[in-house]
């Protein structure tokens, strides 16, 4: 399938409220305007997630104004000992009040109260990340503050249209591999991410979406030779894959990144075990989340084995809105075909893919 490349900048959306290039960049190049959305507030999603990991630590931040609800969360994943905690803090019916950026690269975006407050600032081409979450694990507070730098010249940037609602719509995008550096501390336990082996990423999206919804993705990020070793200072390797969000016939998000060029890829399976006598409705009941999972593509350049080692589950039900999530963190191993047909080997490489089934 021909993908449509965005490559002028101009405003998301028509007069209309629908799409008004629906397709994939790599750079945010469309304008999100709230204003402009021609849905309820109650449907208008906004939400920055920031994950920043080595080889034994990852720690997440979400800022979430998902019309609704608010979702501030954070969490903490041991990748050596398998273990991890999440703790979320659901606000009612923010419509818009937290006043998220309408870009990426510059802005504040901030939420406090008595328990919990998160703070990202983007300027300069420089994230600072800074969370305090008292009672984040019974009585233990969790503390982060990290720098992200060294921002790659390519990320993922998709806008997805819906073919049975023209005014819903799904903009984003990836940010894989930045230069990480800072620490966390839970209770006794104090970890420092040192900038010559941790990494950062940020998830930015806004959107309007159908009602239900399941949705595919995949990232990861690390040092790789692409010979099969994780060798410092070699390559700044990253990917991103993802599918079942939309109508993706104008694009999909699918792109490995080597030393921060973007590499294109056409429609990916992530080759996930089914169980026998499945329900379609929840996710661990259908799938084997913990076998290996097999990530393929239509064209034949991407072959990688997912081997999972935690699954971070978090359920939410609120009669209206139910969230289904299940991002399992583990490792990646096997080969991609990059846009000039060379074969990179990817090798141990830490990340994380997720299936997640949204009502609301």
């Amino acid at each position: 399938m021909q993908e449509h490349r965005i490559v002028s900048q101009g405003p998301l959306h028509n007069a209309d409220g629908s799409l008004a290039e629906p397709g994939y960049a790599t750079a945010l190049l469309l304008n999100y305007n709230r204003f402009k959305v021609r849905a309820p507030k109650h449907r208008i999603k906004e939400w920055d997630y920031y994950l920043v990991n080595d080889d034994e630590y990852a720690v997440a931040l979400t800022v979430g104004d998902l019309g609704y609800m608010g979702l501030i969360s954070a969490s903490v994943v041991d990748l050596v000992e398998c273990w991890y905690k999440t703790t979320s803090v659901i606000t009612p019916l923010p419509l818009g009040r937290f006043g998220l950026p309408e870009h990426s690269s510059e802005g504040v975006t901030e939420f406090e109260n008595k328990r919990v407050h998160l703070r990202f600032e983007a300027k300069g081409g420089t994230r600072t990340l800074r969370a305090r979450f008292d009672r984040f694990d019974g009585d233990e507070p969790l503390h982060i503050d990290a720098v992200l730098d060294e921002e790659p010249r390519d990320s993922m940037v998709i806008a997805t249209p819906w073919a049975e609602d023209p005014k819903a719509f799904y903009y984003n995008q990836k940010i894989v591999g930045m230069r990480a550096q800072g620490s966390f501390r839970k209770g006794l336990l104090v970890h420092g991410f040192r900038p010559d082996d941790s990494f950062g990423l940020l998830d930015w999206g806004r959107g309007v979406w159908t009602r239900d919804n399941t949705w595919f993705w995949a990232v990861a990020q690390g040092w790789q030779d692409g010979k099969g070793n994780r060798t410092v200072g070699s390559h700044r390797f990253g990917l991103n894959l993802g599918y079942g969000f939309g109508d993706t016939s104008a694009a999909s998000e699918n792109m490995v990144f080597v030393d921060g060029v973007a590499h294109k890829l056409g429609r990916v399976d992530f080759g996930i075990a089914d169980r026998t006598g499945a329900s379609e409705k929840n996710v661990e009941r259908r799938f084997d989340l913990m076998a290996p999972w097999h990530m393929t593509d239509d064209e034949g350049r991407l072959d990688l084995v997912f081997t999972p080692s935690v699954d971070r589950k978090d359920y939410i039900n609120l009669a209206l809105v139910i969230t289904d999530q299940h991002q399992v963190f583990g490792t990646l191993s096997g080969k991609v075909v990059l846009d000039d047909g060379t074969e990179f080997v990817v090798a141990g490489l830490h990340g994380s893919a997720e299936v997640v089934r949204n009502k609301y």
